[in-house]
């Protein structure tokens, strides 16, 4: 759903035409799956995309882009024997050279500590792990459960599906928006 929206529905859909382009809003929010746990790793790069570029859809939105068409290396058989701070190595790496953000600074926010904290944590997460806590409640508060979840005006749209053509989101599109 994301390729569709991001390739074609935006682009040749909502932005050309000046009633739906100022009353459609779309949002990505993340939805990590913990049946896929390299999941959580893929999210966090996200948002710690997200943070390092001032909340800029653009380049979190280019960002996931550049995500989805490498997905398969983060799939759970591809990082099987990876460690997770040489996933995050390899995802501040793909920040780095889809958006342009500092490696290091995305690594910084997504790097496990190797020691424990001076009060001896050792369990104290990332830069991000707020963040997937915020997302997370805020998509529990939601009901959302699986992805993709598409709401329209605070309600789940069961209608929507992630295999719809661009005619078949035009067709919603001029159905749904007033």
């Amino acid at each position: 759903i994301f390729n569709q929206l991001y390739n074609n529905i935006i682009p040749n859909l909502i932005t050309p035409n000046p009633t739906l382009s100022s009353k459609v809003q779309f949002i990505i929010r993340q939805q990590i799956q913990p049946w896929h746990p390299s999941s959580t790793l893929t999210h966090e790069a996200a948002l710690a995309v997200l943070s390092l570029s001032n909340s800029s859809p653009q380049l979190f939105y280019k960002f996931s882009s550049a995500l989805f068409a490498a997905q398969k290396s983060y799939f759970d058989i591809s990082l099987v024997n990876e460690t997770r701070n040489a996933t995050y190595r390899r995802l501040a790496k793909l920040a780095s050279d889809s958006v342009g953000l500092d490696e290091e600074a995305v690594y910084k926010l997504l790097a496990i500590p190797e020691q424990a904290g001076e009060d001896g944590a050792l369990n104290a997460g990332n830069g991000v792990t707020a963040d997937v806590k915020l997302v997370t409640k805020i998509n529990r508060l939601l009901g959302v459960h699986v992805t993709p979840t598409v709401i329209f005006n605070g309600v789940v749209a069961n209608e929507i599906s992630s295999g719809w053509s661009e005619d078949q989101w035009k067709e919603w599109l001029e159905k749904n928006i007033v």
